[in-house]
């Protein structure tokens, strides 16, 4: 009876987690296309209600089927439907859910200071110090890259990012890093 009971659960709880994952009806998706000139992603760009009858109307293509299908395959519905009317020869949809960019923003990672485009940044599995910055578009002329700040759960470390174990340094979503500029000695 036990095992009964411990296989009916773990079922149910694949269930659960399957249809969390599916689209459903009256949810709000944003839906971003590339693999297409930047002068057409304004007209596909944008947030979709599903409606009550489980679809979503796109532009050229009209309505969509998209309650019951998980985000990966309505996208690949989408650029199916975009590739067979000829519009569009490779385009790449990327849907997300309220939900998801709550997960999105709680992976985020903010790098300031001496580079080039300063603010949050996406942070990936395997990020390393050197990488982020990187995502930051580098650093800047007046970068100190001797003594980059790397500020994690409030405590400071300091990092030579000359120096190739440095630059390896793992880093993780809620980090700070701080690229300071060089002071009067060049340092």
């Amino acid at each position: 009876m036990r095992k009964i009971a411990i296989i009916t659960l773990t079922l149910l709880g694949l269930f659960v987690a399957a249809h969390a994952q599916t689209v459903r009806s009256g949810q709000t998706l944003q839906i971003s296309i590339t693999g297409v000139p930047v002068s057409e992603k304004g007209r596909l760009d944008n947030v979709y209600s599903v409606s009550a009858s489980g679809t979503i109307t796109m532009w050229q293509i009209g309505s969509v089927r998209a309650a019951g299908l998980t985000k990966s395959e309505l996208a690949q519905n989408i650029a199916e439907k975009y590739k067979a009317a000829e519009i569009y020869t490779d385009p790449v949809f990327q849907i997300y859910s309220e939900e998801d960019r709550k997960s999105i923003d709680n992976q985020l990672l903010t790098i300031g200071g001496q580079v080039r485009q300063p603010g949050q940044r996406q942070w990936t599995e395997g990020m390393t110090l050197y990488g982020a910055i990187q995502a930051a578009g580098g650093e800047t002329a007046y970068a100190a890259m001797n003594r980059v700040k790397l500020y994690r759960r409030g405590q400071p470390y300091v990092y030579d990012m000359r120096e190739l174990k440095s630059k390896a340094i793992l880093v993780y979503p809620n980090d700070t890093i701080e690229v300071p500029q060089t002071n009067i000695l060049n340092r």
